[in-house]
């Protein structure tokens, strides 16, 4: 515990700011992605720029919970800011969309450390009369991470160079660094435990297995391939593994017995789901936005900012009505929210008004905003301060194979869905244009494609992003369907709990 409240302060704003920059991280390269695309080429590839990261994030997640629990969060807290800012410093350096890759992935292992032992922390610090606030407080920065992301890149993006936007974590790790070195004493007393290292591997090998066969697969190799083939059964084998060998793991990386607790597993589900339904729309508006309407970057960033701005508000909210109300009643409006948003989506045209788009935004931002504060304070509620690590992490942990997951598979149908449509609009016109992909995201190039085919491509690309808007209804709907498992728990204020 920190013994004086200047000190309570300053570990706060640490740890905020370390949440801040993990979290703006993301929607800073999503809001310049096309302006990446542009410069590196690549259109095909873009997703794993942003896959990368959380692939490499999944990874440090149940490790770096489980060793908060073992060896003290802060160690290991202060450990995540220095490997994402060095990864953020060599991300500026990439000139390339594999060598960003590969950056992006030594960002996401420290990002990995940043979020769940942020929250834990919090959970360690402050009672529970005074951890709605803090949670509404917490999950209010994943929604002003994504205003300041999309607005900072892609200002960034259109007055420097793409290559800042990673830079700018660096004084914002400086900063968070300082404050948790010296505010932040934590008690010696930590609980011995083994690391489940089999399981970390057999797990994200899984994972990384269905990535490449979901993003190769029907693009550079056939579906029905050997490689695609095998990756399949690796991907098989390897989570068939993940199993046998969790069953045996004296402290198993993701604990099952942890999923016995029905609010646990039920908030850890909805993530699951949440993750990946959130990816579509923070991915593709952007796209949408420069490769139908056309402009520049800062155009795609302005578009997002109202969907972030309701996620804040939203958040806040679902914090406060935590100790008011049950976390099922609350995501369950969440739920309802969040299925309308993407139904709106699903009409759009290119001759949607942008107005009318930012609307159907902002219903999708708050229809999210909840689920930042609600299902990572309903995670942690059932478990004691030497559990908490690990069920912060593996909530954490979950969420993000959705958006991984998510965004892989919804890159797949988008890019397919886009094959086809252009295969039709040129039929019986010659070869469709080939060319070089970023085009239809550069302002410039644009510029110099023939207006009818420069529409039919448009046309095309829209209506590939409004199918994939479509399918994004799939996760929304599973995970409203799993919030009737959450029961009836709410946050309970029992001023007798010592922490």
């Amino acid at each position: 515990m920190v013994a004086k409240d200047s000190k309570l302060g300053l570990v706060v704003a640490g740890l905020l700011l370390g949440i801040l920059m993990a979290s703006m991280d993301n929607t800073i390269v999503v809001t310049a992605m096309g302006t990446i695309v542009g410069d590196l080429g690549g259109l095909e590839s873009f997703v794993w720029v942003v896959s990368a990261y959380m692939v490499a994030e999944m990874a440090g997640m149940p490790i770096f919970g489980k060793l908060s629990d073992m060896y003290g969060r802060k160690r290991f807290f202060i450990f995540g800011l220095i490997l994402f800012m060095a990864g953020s410093a060599l991300c500026g350096t990439a000139e390339n969309i594999t060598q960003l890759s590969i950056y992006r992935a030594i960002q996401g292992v420290g990002g990995g450390a940043l979020v769940p032992i942020a929250f834990t922390i919090m959970f360690d610090l402050f009672p529970p009369e005074k951890r709605g606030k803090m949670g509404g407080l917490f999950g209010a920065v994943f929604g002003l991470s994504s205003i300041f992301g999309p607005l900072l890149g892609a200002y960034i993006t259109d007055h420097i160079s793409w290559h800042w936007i990673f830079y700018i974590n660096l004084p914002l790790g400086i900063l968070s660094l300082i404050f948790i070195v010296i505010s932040y004493k934590e008690s010696p007393i930590h609980q011995k435990q083994s690391i489940d290292w089999w399981g970390a591997v057999t797990l994200i090998g899984a994972v990384v297995c269905l990535m490449f066969a979901l993003e190769l697969g029907g693009q550079k190799y056939d579906w029905d391939s050997s490689v695609i083939l095998s990756l399949f059964t690796g991907f098989a084998a390897l989570f068939l593994l993940f199993l046998f060998v969790e069953t045996k793991a004296k402290d198993p990386i993701i604990s099952f017995s942890m999923f016995k607790n029905q609010l646990f597993a039920g908030s850890t589900i909805v993530g699951l789901f949440y993750g990946a339904a959130f990816m579509a729309a923070t991915v593709y508006i952007p796209i949408f936005v420069q490769g139908v309407y056309g402009g520049s970057a800062t155009n795609s960033g302005l578009i997002l900012l109202p969907m972030m701005l309701g996620s804040v508000i939203t958040a806040q909210v679902g914090g406060f009505l935590t100790t008011k109300m049950s976390y099922r009643n609350i995501m369950f409006l969440s739920g309802v929210i969040l299925i309308i948003g993407f139904l709106l989506l699903s009409t759009i045209t290119p001759d949607t008004s942008r107005a009318l788009l930012t609307i159907y935004m902002v219903v999708i931002g708050l229809g999210v905003g909840f689920s930042f504060s609600v299902l990572s304070m309903a995670a942690i509620h059932p478990f004691g301060m030497e559990q908490r690590g690990s069920a912060t992490s593996t909530s954490n942990f979950i969420r993000s194979l959705g958006m991984t997951v998510g965004i892989t598979v919804f890159g797949m149908i988008q890019r397919n869905n886009f094959s086809g449509k252009l295969a039709d609009a040129f039929s019986g016109m010659g070869p469709i244009p080939k060319g070089d992909s970023r085009q239809l995201l550069s302002e410039q190039a644009r510029s110099q494609i023939p207006a009818p085919i420069l529409e039919k491509i448009t046309n095309a690309l829209s209506s590939s992003i409004v199918h994939t808007f479509t399918w994004a209804l799939v996760p929304a709907g599973l995970a409203f369907l799993f919030i009737f498992i959450l029961g009836k728990e709410r946050m309970v204020i029992n001023r007798q709990e010592i922490e």
